[in-house]
């Protein structure tokens, strides 16, 4: 394996992650609504999707998802559908504005960190786009003849930096939960998030596979 190479898909895979997406905002929806070990746990659930669909796409079996339309498109739909569902939660609850006091310990209360994990694997294993990132680009920076081994080192590191990077947007937004707990800012937060959700569904569904 070229280390040159390595090096350059981890600046590559930064540049990606540091562009705000559905799992940006999914993982951000669930810090303002549960706290920080809701977030972290949602930050988790996209990094196992991560890595199911590296995995995947290792063994040859993002290809042939690929080249089943039906099967892609039905994943395709699935995820414009949930993250549909989940922007609609979040301006539902900006319209109502009701939210529960922090605790003590930050965490709002009747969090549950399997609802944050589900969600963040679940948007982020329906988003076809991971897996042809995984099939069309990552191979890209591999030398020929590179094997499964050396795939999945990069699309483990790609995983690493995804959920190194939402940790951080979770503990910042712990830092400041008391300031965003307040009734008007969470309206507020609640429905840029929602609305963004909407947003990153519709260009979903607009994409041509």
């Amino acid at each position: 394996m070229e280390w040159s190479a390595y090096v350059s898909f981890l600046a590559f895979a930064v540049i990606l992650i540091l562009i705000p997406g559905p799992d940006f905002a999914v993982v951000t929806k669930n810090a303002l609504a549960g706290g920080r070990r809701r977030g972290v746990w949602t930050a988790a659930g996209v990094a196992c999707s991560n890595a199911v669909q590296g995995g995947a796409a290792a063994a040859g079996l993002g290809a042939m998802i690929v080249r089943a339309q039906p099967l892609f498109e039905a994943i395709k739909w699935a995820g414009v559908g949930y993250l549909g569902y989940l922007g609609v939660q979040a301006l539902r609850s900006a319209a109502r504005g009701e939210y529960a006091p922090l605790n003590d310990d930050g965490e709002y209360g009747g969090a549950v960190a399997l609802s944050g994990w589900r969600q963040g694997f679940l948007s982020n294993i329906t988003n076809p786009k991971v897996l042809v990132f995984y099939l069309a680009v990552l191979p890209q920076f591999l030398t020929p003849g590179a094997g499964i081994p050396e795939l999945m080192l990069f699309a483990l590191s790609h995983a690493a930096l995804s959920v190194l990077y939402l940790l951080v947007v979770v503990a910042l937004l712990y830092r400041v939960r008391r300031l965003l707990a307040r009734r008007g800012v969470r309206r507020g937060l609640d429905g840029v998030t929602g609305a963004a959700l909407l947003g990153f569904g519709a260009r979903l569904a607009a994409e041509q596979a």
